[in-house]
C-alpha cells in the first residue's frame, strides 16, 4: 500500500549530507598521507575574480562545524576561516581576475586557479580532491574530482570556506571605489541592484565580466 502524503515531508527525506574525513581515511590507508582539498568561489559572478584554495587538514586537529560554504552564514564561514588557517598542515588560495577569464572562460579560469593553489602549498600534497567534475590539469599529485565534494569531504569543505571568504573580502574591499554597484552587498553576482547599475552605468574594465551576459557584447 502507498504510503500517504505527510504534512510534514521534511520529517521523511534524508537529511543534507554533512562532509566527513572518510575519503581522506581511505586513502590514508593506502599510504598517501598529506590530501588535499581543492574548490572555489566565483564562477558565476558578472564581476570580480575566481578565487580558488587548496587546504591540507591536519588529520588530528579538523575544525568542527566544517561543511559546504553555501550552506554556512557569513560568520560561521569566518570563524572556521581563521580556525583552518590556524589548524590545517597548509593553505594556499590564488584568484584569477576578470581580464584573464573573459580571454580565456571561466571553466578553464577555475580548474587553472585550483592547479596554482595545490602549486602553492607549502607542503606537497600526495593526493587531491577536486571539487566538481573535472581534475584541473597539470596537478602535481594524483587526484580525483568529487562532485558535491564540499558536502562529501572536510578537505573539500575547507577549502571552500577559504576561497568564499577570501573573494567576498576581496568584493568588499572593492565597494568604496566604486559604491553605485554594491560589491559588498552581492559579491558580484546577478542581483537586481547589480544588473541594475550595469544598465545604467556599463560595467568596469577590470572588474566586469565582458564575456558574461548582460555585459556581452
Amino acid at each position: 500500500m502507498a504510503r500517504p502524503a505527510s504534512d510534514s515531508p521534511l520529517l521523511f527525506d534524508d537529511p543534507p549530507p554533512k562532509p566527513d574525513f572518510g575519503i581522506e581515511t581511505g586513502l590514508m590507508r593506502q599510504g598517501l598521507r598529506a590530501i588535499a582539498g581543492l574548490d572555489e568561489a566565483g564562477r558565476g559572478p558578472l564581476a570580480g575574480p575566481v578565487v580558488a584554495a587548496a587546504v591540507i587538514l591536519d588529520s588530528g586537529r579538523i575544525p568542527v562545524g566544517l561543511d559546504d560554504s553555501k550552506r554556512l552564514s557569513a560568520v560561521i564561514r569566518e570563524n572556521l576561516y581563521a580556525i583552518i588557517l590556524e589548524q590545517a598542515v597548509a593553505v594556499c588560495a590564488v584568484s584569477i581576475c576578470a581580464t584573464a577569464i573573459d580571454t580565456d572562460d571561466i571553466r578553464k579560469a577555475s580548474l587553472e586557479a585550483m592547479r596554482r593553489a595545490t602549486a602553492g602549498l607549502a607542503v606537497a600534497p600526495d593526493f587531491a580532491l577536486a571539487d566538481g567534475r573535472d581534475i584541473p590539469p597539470g596537478l602535481p599529485c594524483q587526484a580525483r574530482a568529487l562532485v558535491r565534494g564540499d558536502q562529501r569531504s572536510v578537505s573539500v569543505a575547507a577549502a571552500s570556506i577559504v576561497a568564499k571568504v577570501l573573494r567576498d573580502r576581496m568584493m568588499a574591499r572593492l565597494c568604496p571605489v566604486h559604491p553605485a554597484y554594491g560589491f559588498s552587498a552581492h559579491a558580484g553576482y546577478a542581483t537586481k541592484r547589480h544588473r541594475d547599475a550595469i544598465a545604467s552605468l556599463g560595467g568596469v574594465a577590470r572588474i566586469h565580466r565582458f564575456s558574461f551576459a548582460p555585459l556581452k557584447g
